[in-house]
């Protein structure tokens, strides 16, 4: 089991601290520029029409906002959210009483929809398309058709996996909306909103430094201001300056570039019991005792993208900044052409 910080966060479900720091509307809302635009004009396009909003399929690394733009939608149409995930859906049952209860123009939000099982798919595509849904009674000889017309509504989908889903389920959103990383600047502003909001007093400086080691996800940035509150308020007269927040910070073991524990082990790991790589996933977690899919999914998108990792067709491989991150020479010779390849 990890002692990381961001695996408890980034993929956990809302908490109720996650809930009262969340934006009301898309003026509160700061960053992804370009979705927020698109959707904005999805909006008011559907209000002039007097028209049910399109199905919107949002995509892309979690805590970065998906579930707070849906929210924000169904605020900005008029209409209630009704939320639920993938995985809870195991019956074609349960998809029909969630149907059967929406009102005309409510927003159906299906978080992790990659999950959905296939079966349960094929009964949401008429939905989509054709707003009936077309339920089988029974078994065998005795087995019947039964449809179900539905107000219309639109479906919002988040995933963080767009490349599981199935290609008609895609099909049926039209374009895909990404959610990406936030920029230092970006989070900053969200700190400054949040601290506000949870009434602590914050610095530029310190919003700054806390900012910069969140991993461009305010989610992260939001827990960790939780986490420099407490420490301010024990150690540091409720103030959260630069150095607060880097004492704080420090004590998480999160150092100035944003890596964790975990991050270290995975790069320590790479580099001195296997040779610099390339090596396989597997042998990976094997090495630092955690499971492969959350170094996947919650470690390795990080290391990539800061320029640690690479990932091979014949495995992954410590790059020359991984080396000088744990004060090593960077390799010559052959293992430096892996570098290139």
């Amino acid at each position: 089991m990890s002692s990381s910080f961001y695996d408890q966060t980034a993929s956990a479900p809302e908490s109720p601290y996650d809930i009262a720091l969340r934006p009301p509307d898309f003026s509160e809302f700061t960053g992804q520029e370009k979705v927020k635009e698109r959707l904005m004009l999805m909006v008011e396009a559907a209000k002039q029409r007097g028209d049910t909003l399109d199905h919107i399929l949002l995509c892309g690394p979690p805590g970065l906002g998906k579930t707070t733009l849906a929210h924000i939608l169904a605020t900005a149409v008029g209409s209630k959210m009704n939320a639920t995930s993938g995985p809870q859906i195991e019956r074609a049952g349960d998809l029909a009483g969630i149907l059967t209860n929406l009102q005309e123009r409510d927003i159906l939000f299906i978080d992790e929809i990659h999950r959905l099982h296939p079966s349960i798919e094929e009964y949401l595509y008429p939905a989509m398309e054709d707003f009936r849904l077309d339920i089988i009674i029974d078994q065998g000889p005795k087995a019947r058709s039964v449809r179900i017309d539905l107000p219309p509504f639109t479906l919002v989908g988040a995933t963080t996996r767009a490349g599981m889903l199935t290609a008609p389920m895609r099909s049926r959103f039209g374009i895909p909306n990404r959610v990406d990383y936030y920029t230092t600047d970006e989070l900053r502003s969200i700190l400054e909103r949040s601290a506000r909001l949870i009434k602590v007093e914050i610095e530029p400086a310190g919003a700054g430094e806390i900012a910069r080691r969140s991993r461009g996800t305010p989610r992260i940035a939001n827990h960790l201001l939780r986490w420099v509150r407490d420490y301010a308020q024990v150690r540091a007269q409720n103030i959260i300056t630069q150095t607060v927040a880097d004492a704080a910070l420090t004590m998480l073991d999160i150092d100035l570039d944003g890596l964790d524990e975990m991050d270290q082990r995975i790069l320590d790991a790479i580099i001195n019991k296997f040779d610099g790589g390339p090596v396989g996933l597997n042998s990976i977690a094997v090495a630092v005792h955690e499971d492969a899919s959350t170094l996947e999914d919650m470690h390795e998108p990080f290391l990539v993208m800061q320029g640690y990792l690479k990932r091979t067709p014949r495995g992954r491989v410590a790059m020359p900044g991984a080396y000088k991150k744990l004060g090593l020479p960077v390799p010559t010779g052959s293992q430096r052409e892996l570098f290139d390849s």
